[in-house]
């Protein structure tokens, strides 16, 4: 474990022989972050180990191998390394997002073990949801082998979910950032939903809420393929708004969800003295090779954050499309597509979790909202409190379900 200040569960697991595990027929929620210290894969080290029976691995969005791009159909299949079957928890249906029950029949345990990247817009909670309520009431244990958020655990931000805005990026009321590890939304999801479930949380070990990933000594694997370094996860809470409006957000470039922008931009117009200390905006030029705009010179905005402990990524980005909505009036436009397999409510009220903050922007007082999302997140932190895991020994108390978490 040279240089590596942080073990995930996994590693943790793997050297204890999963005894999380053991004497049970196993699946196990996977992708291409899903190894061990030494690289080696949770797949083949579940399939060698003695006393665990892997009989099925399942593939979240961008598939079990992290090579489908956004919103891409991925198929089942057998795994070429263990001839084990793989199950798609992302196919062409909103439908295809849950397991199947007769995929989950017979199996006594399933595993989650996907890296998250600390924003409600990414999917893969989701999945951990959507499995966790299939086993809910089966006899299932589920266990989720934790892994540090990325972009730290103290910061929240961002509005949740109002009723009736709940999707793929919003599976539940959480702000946009919501400041947890994949174990500790389990627990709440678990706790809060009154799911059935013998859930088992086995922790990091060494990782502390204010560290963020260049502070773990664990190489960065791209989740998915445009998330491909620390960078991206840090503006992504905000990045990933321009998903919802027909600007590019940097897809089919080096840099995605850090430059956005669109041919017909115009960045000088940008009135940078209103941008917090904590970031530095500049513009920039870039040409996708696929995606939105592909080929074509795209103009636009480029963030670099100075301070990330006071960096905003959900407000940056919402000043971000509250002027482009005022100075291209004629070419910008909300995105009305469907989006995660959803077309009403549209891709950005799904994003932020209400039609509000659209409604504000295209009001130009987005800034009102301010005093909203403040109370929201002050709440939070207070909701979320029984269900930490680390830095907070007294969080764990209070819950009924201490015994959950694997320390």
């Amino acid at each position: 474990m040279t240089g590596r200040r942080v073990w995930t569960g996994l590693d943790r697991e793997a050297e204890a022989g999963f005894p999380q595990l053991r004497g049970r027929r196993v699946g196990a929620i996977c992708n291409p972050t899903s190894v061990d210290w030494r690289m080696e894969h949770l797949a083949d080290l579940l399939h060698g180990s003695d006393g665990v029976e892997l009989v099925a691995l399942f593939g979240p969005e961008h598939g079990i191998r992290g090579d489908a791009q956004d919103m891409e159909g991925v198929g089942s299949e057998v795994d070429p390394a263990t001839g084990i079957p793989v199950y798609s928890l992302y196919g062409g249906d909103v439908g295809s997002l849950r397991p199947r029950a007769e995929w989950l029949d017979g199996l006594d345990a399933l595993v989650f073990d996907v890296q998250d990247v600390g924003s409600r817009h990414y999917t893969f909670a989701a999945t951990m949801l959507y499995a966790m309520e299939a086993c809910s009431g089966r006899g299932i244990r589920f266990v989720v082998y934790d892994r540090p958020n990325p972009i730290g655990g103290v910061r929240v931000e961002g509005p949740s979910v109002d009723p009736g805005y709940e999707s793929f990026v919003g599976v539940h009321p959480v702000p946009i950032r919501h400041g947890m590890t994949v174990g500790e939304l389990a627990r709440l999801f678990a706790a809060e939903l009154s799911l059935d479930l013998e859930l088992r949380v086995v922790a990091c070990r060494g990782w502390e809420r204010a560290m963020h990933w260049p502070e773990t000594g664990i190489p960065w694997i791209a989740p998915s393929p445009n998330m491909p370094s620390y960078e991206t996860a840090l503006v992504y809470p905000g990045g990933c708004l321009i998903e919802g409006t027909n600007l590019s957000e940097g897809r089919g470039t080096t840099r995605p969800f850090e430059q956005w922008g669109a041919p017909w931009l115009e960045p000088r117009g940008f009135p940078r003295a209103a941008v917090a200390a904590e970031v530095l905006v500049r513009g920039c030029a870039f040409r996708p090779m696929f995606h939105k705009f592909a080929g074509q010179v795209c103009q636009g905005l480029y963030p670099h954050v100075l301070d990330r402990e006071r960096f905003e990524p959900v407000r940056l980005y919402g000043r971000f499309l509250e002027w482009a909505w005022q100075s291209a009036p004629g070419e910008f436009r909300w995105r009305t597509e469907a989006y995660e397999f959803v077309t009403e409510p549209i891709a950005i009220d799904l994003l932020f979790g209400s039609s509000r903050p659209r409604m504000a922007i295209e009001a130009g007082r987005l800034g009102e909202l301010d005093g909203e999302w403040r109370a929201a997140e002050e709440e939070f932190l207070r909701r979320r409190r029984p269900f930490l895991i680390y830095d907070e020994p007294t969080a764990l108390r209070g819950t009924g379900r201490i015994e959950d978490v694997v320390i």
